[in-house]
């Protein structure tokens, strides 16, 4: 029985990752939850799963949740990295979204567990901290969004990554697909929350239509696979079904494959020696129809910058992602139409606050600054 803790245990990861310990009861224990503001939801997954700790990051949602007498209920932060840092715990899910899982996946990069990683913006923002503590104190990073959790599982077996030729990182294309930037201008929040395949929350369903979030991921693998951006492609794959191929200097290609349902890549990281079973919606290889594209080239600015972020390192994924944040933030609050997410981040990816300093302290200072650039630029827009 393996004892899991889930950071972020509200969010759609979070929905998923409890879908597949109660189809595994027999091998896999919730022992613990964190989540900040949905004490609805959270109510609902300690009243199902009884936890033995929640940790409450919302002071009011900790002080007004009514208390189950089966679960150790905590707040602080130093409550949430003793609870990160439990000798009983195997297993960590950081599935908070954004920059502000940063700080809970610095924590368990340190704790020498098994760490599931569905926070592509704190390898974004901090790659070049983060990755060396994992290494230092042998905390195995098993990646969860599907391309990487795919490129994981083509490189199997492998003795390392000396034979890749070329990895492609699929994308849908988003519910904008086929459009130009220029057909955007006048496109409404839930145009852009409208993904064809993939139900998630805002502010990656966001990221998925812009393609930003297949720009953040380009940076994510080159950190997670220790590669050069070079080796990487961005193809557009509106199936989603080939979630990432990996071609090898012999010629040999080798692609995941899956229905679009996060629950399948979740699967595979949870299990050990053999597979978990779980539901999953079956592919009918005889009526496929699998089509390919090129990366849309009025979007290759915004790709072009996430390479020099591979490129540079420093803190630059630190300000592509907090420009981004604050871009889609402003989007969702009215502030700018969909097209000046592009424009916020272009001009907010110019300001020289960037700093070689790689302390967790220097990465929130540059983000702050960033947040505060970008919200000017935003401001300018109106």
């Amino acid at each position: 029985m393996k004892n899991i803790l889930i950071l972020g245990a509200t969010g759609s990861i979070g929905e998923s990752v409890l879908s597949v310990i109660k189809q595994n009861y027999e091998k896999l224990n919730l022992f613990g939850i964190s989540f900040n503001q949905n004490i609805s939801k959270g109510k609902q997954i300690i009243d199902e799963f009884s936890p033995s700790f929640v940790h409450i990051d919302d002071l009011m949602g900790y002080n007004n949740i009514e208390k189950s007498e089966n679960s150790s209920y905590l707040n602080s932060i130093e409550d949430l990295e003793n609870l990160i840092n439990h000798q009983d715990i195997d297993i960590i899910v950081c599935a908070i979204s954004g920059f502000a899982g940063l700080n809970a996946t610095h924590m368990a990069a340190h704790t020498g567990k098994k760490l599931l990683l569905a926070n592509k913006e704190s390898i974004v923002a901090g790659g070049d901290l983060i990755l060396p503590i994992a290494r230092e104190y042998k905390t195995e990073i098993i990646p969860i969004d599907s391309e990487h959790n795919a490129i994981f599982q083509c490189l199997n077996g492998e003795k390392g990554t000396e034979d890749v030729k070329e990895i492609i990182i699929t994308a849908s294309g988003g519910p904008f697909l086929g459009s130009s930037v220029n057909d955007l201008k006048n496109v409404t929040l839930q145009d852009a929350l409208d993904h064809p395949n993939w139900k998630m929350g805002k502010k990656v369903t966001i990221d998925s239509a812009t393609l930003v979030n297949k720009c953040l991921e380009l940076i994510e693998a080159k950190y997670l696979f220790d590669l050069d951006e070079h080796y990487f492609d961005l193809v557009i794959h509106p199936q989603s079904i080939v979630h990432s191929i990996v071609t090898y200097v012999d010629g040999s290609s080798i692609c995941q494959m899956s229905s679009p349902d996060m629950k399948v890549p979740i699967a595979h990281a949870l299990s050990e020696k053999n597979r978990l079973t779980i539901d999953f919606n079956s592919l009918d290889f005889t009526s496929l129809n699998l089509t390919f594209q090129e990366f849309p080239k009025d979007r290759m600015e915004i790709q072009n910058i996430a390479r020099e972020v591979c490129n540079e390192g420093s803190n630059l994924g630190t300000v592509f992602n907090a420009a981004n944040e604050i871009a889609v933030e402003s989007f969702i609050n009215g502030e700018i139409k969909f097209d000046e997410i592009y424009e916020v981040i272009y001009r907010t990816f110019t300001i020289d606050h960037v700093s070689n300093d790689l302390s967790l302290e220097s990465i929130h200072d540059i983000d702050t600054q960033t947040r505060i650039e970008a919200k000017k630029v935003v401001k300018s827009l109106n």
